[in-house]
């Protein structure tokens, strides 16, 4: 008879099944995407079986492995919800594409709305949120805009009562606090980082000023601030280029706003880019400006300071105050005057400028997918054992 396990000791997970409305091959896939599917591919190359229910999206396949993540594809921007919960219940009887998974826990993927995994996993069911929406939901319209927040400040957290969060920030889990989730049942398990390519760096830094944004291009991102800085700062500062990396459903918004200031021409909308391209960008910027309302952490923060180029951005949009340490890696600040102020300082003090980008740069390599997998795994194997996890991990 083989002995008997102890009872700290960790519940191996050989099948996790992951929710979330998008995947990274989405038009509209952002940095919570990438978080799920570069922990998933840590995960599956440690042997774990991880199966991703998410969105179809115009040329997507149905099925298909992506980095060792078997990806199903099915409903659109709000059906995902009602398809992937079908496919829970009928897989509880043996029926429907999800009956061979089999999950021994389950990531339910909070973007505003959750899939409700509760009702058919119970406690195996691991909540993970970036952030919360209450700043994103108007976007909705007047009716949905209610009922997103109404379900997530007030269902969700009921529902999921006693059940373990995940969230990537300090900031998103004093966020969850105040919506009623018990702050002993939330881990903080940080973004990780691509490596940037090796040639990327040895691109020279551009001899004239250049503001780089890489973000989502949607509302809350408010990368019209962005573009009133360059127009406010232009005539101080000769050359001053923005170069704008992402793409989204807000960007002619954006284009038609730069020709309205007159900077079309100092500005360069790059749209959706291949790795290589972004961390060309990024290596020949100086400053990057997050002029986000909301952040959960702040992908882009780390990816930029790979290359030595400090971000500024506001200390209200919360994750970015965990991503950028005010004053050493970054700036953040109180408004748009300041965002003005603070950005024309990066621009013009050149010594300022590269201790903040040399410390982010450092900063940078204290971040990686497989740490955030290991922190991750050890949370899925503790909610596996029936426990429940806390703190930063």
């Amino acid at each position: 008879m083989s002995p008997r396990p102890e009872r700290d000791q960790p519940a191996p997970v050989g099948s996790v099944l992951l929710l979330c409305w998008r995947d990274t091959g989405h038009p509209q896939g952002g940095g919570s995407e990438t978080y799920l599917q570069r922990i998933g591919a840590q995960l599956a190359a440690s042997g774990t079986r991880v199966t991703l229910r998410t969105a179809r999206y115009p040329g997507s396949a149905r099925r298909e492995v992506v980095d060792g993540v078997h990806i199903q594809r099915r409903g659109g921007a709000y059906t995902v919800y009602v398809w992937a919960g079908l496919a829970m219940a009928a897989a509880k009887i043996g029926l429907g594409p999800l009956r061979r998974v089999r999950p021994d826990v389950v990531v339910d993927t909070q973007n505003g709305l959750p899939f409700l995994s509760r009702l058919v996993h119970g406690r195996r069911a691991v909540v993970l949120v970036h952030h919360c929406h209450r700043e994103q939901w108007p976007v909705a319209g007047p009716v949905m805009s209610r009922i997103g927040w109404f379900v997530e400040s007030r269902i969700a957290p009921r529902l999921y009562r006693g059940n373990q969060y995940v969230t990537v920030s300090l900031p998103s889990a004093r966020d969850l606090a105040v919506l009623g989730v018990h702050p002993e049942h939330v881990a903080v398990v940080r973004n990780g980082v691509d490596a940037a390519p090796a040639e990327s760096l040895t691109v020279p830094r551009s001899a004239t000023p250049r503001v780089v944004v890489l973000s989502r291009l949607v509302p809350h991102k408010q990368i019209e601030d962005a573009l009133d800085v360059i127009a406010a700062l232009r005539p101080r500062i000769p050359g001053l280029h923005l170069d704008v990396l992402g793409d989204g459903w807000w960007a002619q918004k954006l284009t038609d706003h730069a020709a309205q200031l007159g900077i079309s021409d100092a500005v360069t909308f790059h749209g959706h880019v291949d790795d290589a391209t972004k961390h060309t960008v990024l290596q020949r910027s100086w400053v990057q400006v997050l002029p986000s309302r909301k952040e959960g952490w702040g992908l882009a923060v780390v990816e930029a300071a790979q290359h030595g180029v400090p971000t500024i951005g506001y200390r209200s949009s919360g994750g970015l105050t965990d991503s950028i340490v005010d004053g050493v890696t970054g700036m953040l600040v109180d408004g748009y005057s300041d965002l003005v102020d603070g950005l024309e300082r990066l621009l013009t003090d050149d010594v300022l400028r590269e201790q903040l980008g040399t410390k982010a740069q450092v900063r940078s390599g204290e971040f990686s997918w497989r740490q955030s997998a290991d922190a991750m795994r050890a949370v899925l194997e503790s909610v596996h054992a029936g426990r429940i996890t806390s703190g930063v991990l």
